[in-house]
């Protein structure tokens, strides 16, 4: 419990930073570099197995030393995820000749390809408040970009939420798939059949999922990354279409 007078830290941007590089250290250990490996571990072996003793087996030094650069796991896991926020490729929102729905399709791309490259950030981004300069960066770009859209000001927040909510659920569940694929050593397509096979005499049977069956049969020899990149596409294309219709309907209203 926090002594009084004391506020509770509730993330590692909002406190005192420690610095990149740590005097004392021999310039053998700063900040970037612990990050980046802390990604790469994360990537490698999941959210469960990280440690900091982990860590520093990975590079090479003591748990202690670490600590000379982040006061505790949670404030190392905040900075990898904005490193992860980093990697995103932003759309030019000072561009006034940009189409701003290519430029949303841009950002949402890029988040979605940043969440499946990265799994364990769908489960960071429920624990942390993700403040940090690439995540404000990405917020600030996605706003500019919004702003040219024609959607009521009061209305952006909530759009954009609409677009960014549904990418991380559909990247959180390709997430899952792609990992029961690895976990089982099938491709994507392989398992994907496995499943339909064994579920075709239950949608079939006696208490028949009629539509569920037929949907599944559309899908029949389509490769999977085909079918989510389609039906990724096509679900941002109706976000977008949403937005211009809160544009049009406040246009509609002004005149």
């Amino acid at each position: 419990m926090a002594g009084a007078g004391r506020t509770p830290q509730t993330s590692v941007w909002l406190s005192q930073p420690k610095p990149r590089q740590a005097a004392g250290t021999g310039g053998t250990l700063d900040r970037d570099r612990i990050v980046a490996a802390t990604v790469r571990l994360l990537d490698a072996e999941g959210l469960a197995k990280f440690s900091m003793r982990r860590l520093a087996a990975e590079l090479k030094v003591t748990a202690m030393s670490v600590y000379w650069y982040v006061d505790t796991k949670d404030d190392l896991l905040e900075l990898a995820l904005d490193a992860v926020c980093g990697e995103m490729r932003l759309p030019d929102a000072s561009d006034r000749s940009a189409d701003w729905r290519d430029q949303l399709r841009q950002l949402a791309t890029e988040y979605r390809d940043a969440l499946v490259a990265h799994p364990w950030v769908t489960q960071l981004l429920t624990r942390y408040l993700n403040l940090g300069p690439s995540a404000l960066a990405l917020s600030n770009a996605a706003l500019s970009v919004m702003s040219r859209s024609g959607v009521p000001e009061e209305k952006r927040n909530g759009a954009l939420g609409a677009l960014f909510q549904f990418v991380y659920g559909f990247a959180a569940i390709e997430s899952v798939y792609l990992e029961r694929c690895r976990t089982a050593g099938l491709s994507q397509d392989e398992y994907f059949a496995s499943v339909v096979e064994a579920f075709s005499e239950q949608l079939r049977g006696p208490d028949a999922y009629d539509e569920v069956a037929r949907a599944m049969d559309q899908k029949d020899g389509v490769p999977v990354a085909e079918m989510r990149r389609r039906d990724f596409a096509i679900a941002v294309e109706t976000v977008i279409a949403g937005m211009e219709a809160l544009r049009d309907r406040a246009q509609e209203t002004a005149e």
